[in-house]
C-alpha cells in the first residue's frame, strides 16, 4: 500500500470504456489517486495507456464511465513535446499562458522558471536546449494552470540516463509539494522505482492496482525474479 493511500483522493474513474471500431481500448477501468501520489500506469503496447490518459485529460470522450475532475483541473503532457523550437524559453511559456487565459501571463511565467530552475535559460530558443531541459519546460506547460493532477505520457522517452534523473528529481518534487502524477512508461524499472502504486492495463482491460511489491508476489514463481522479470511472468499468467 502506497504511503498516500489514506490520503485525500484527488481524481477517481468509475468504468471507463472506449471503443475505436471494433477494438474496444478501455473495457471498465476504474482507479483513484491520492493527493502527492505517483501513480504509474504500465503494460504492453496497445493496453490502452494513452487512450486513458487522453481521456483524463479531456481530448478524448469516453464511450461510458466518467471522470471525477473536468479536464481544466488536469495538466497533460503528451509524450511529443508541444514547444515552438525558434521561440526562447520565456516566450513559449508566455504563449501558452497566454493561450491558457490565465489572468497574469508574465506571473505565470516567472513561476515556471523559477519551478523548472530554467530562469537562466529564459532568453534561449528552445531549439537549442538539451532534451531533459526540453521535457522539463514541456511539463512546466503542463503545470501552467496550476492543477491538482498532472499527466505525464512516457515523460522520460528518449532522454539519455543523466537526463531521466535531472526530469525525475523535477517530478518527485512536484509530488512532494501535493501535486498527484499519473505516468505512462514502458520502462518497467522507472516505474518500480518511481510508481508508489501501479496500474497494470493490457487489452484494455485494468488486471492489477498496487505496490509494485504487491505485483512482483502475485506473480506465479517469482522467486528471485527481478521486478521486469515477474512483471512478464505475471501478463504470462493471465494470458498476455
Amino acid at each position: 500500500m502506497s504511503a498516500q493511500a489514506n490520503g485525500e483522493v484527488v481524481i477517481e474513474t468509475r468504468g471507463l470504456a472506449k471503443r475505436f471500431g471494433e477494438r474496444q481500448a478501455l473495457k471498465g477501468v476504474s482507479f483513484e489517486a491520492h493527493r502527492g501520489e505517483l501513480l504509474a500506469i504500465i503494460g504492453p503496447n496497445g493496453a490502452g495507456k494513452t487512450t486513458l490518459l487522453s481521456i483524463l485529460a479531456g481530448i478524448r470522450e469516453p464511450d461510458g464511465g466518467s471522470v471525477s475532475r473536468p479536464p481544466g483541473e488536469i495538466g497533460w503532457v503528451p509524450q511529443q513535446a508541444a514547444l515552438y523550437r525558434r521561440l526562447t524559453v520565456a516566450e513559449n511559456l508566455r504563449l501558452f499562458a497566454r493561450l491558457e487565459g490565465l489572468s497574469n501571463a508574465d506571473a505565470a511565467v516567472e513561476e515556471m522558471l523559477e519551478q523548472t530552475a530554467l530562469g537562466e535559460r529564459r532568453d534561449d530558443q528552445v531549439g537549442t536546449l538539451s532534451g531533459g531541459n526540453q521535457q522539463r519546460i514541456n511539463i512546466a506547460l503542463g503545470l501552467l494552470s496550476r492543477p491538482a493532477v498532472l499527466l505525464l505520457d512516457e515523460p522520460s522517452a528518449g532522454l539519455d540516463p543523466r537526463q531521466r534523473e535531472r526530469l525525475w528529481e523535477f517530478v518527485l518534487a512536484l509530488a512532494g509539494g501535493g501535486t498527484t502524477v499519473i505516468f505512462s512508461t514502458h520502462n518497467i524499472a522507472e516505474a518500480e522505482r518511481y510508481g508508489q502504486r501501479l496500474l497494470v492495463l493490457a487489452d484494455g482491460d485494468a488486471l492489477f492496482d498496487g505496490t509494485s511489491g504487491d505485483l512482483h508476489a502475485a506473480a506465479p514463481e517469482a522467486g528471485g525474479r527481478d521486478f521486469e522479470q515477474a512483471f512478464v511472468a505475471f501478463l504470462r499468467d493471465r494470458g498476455h
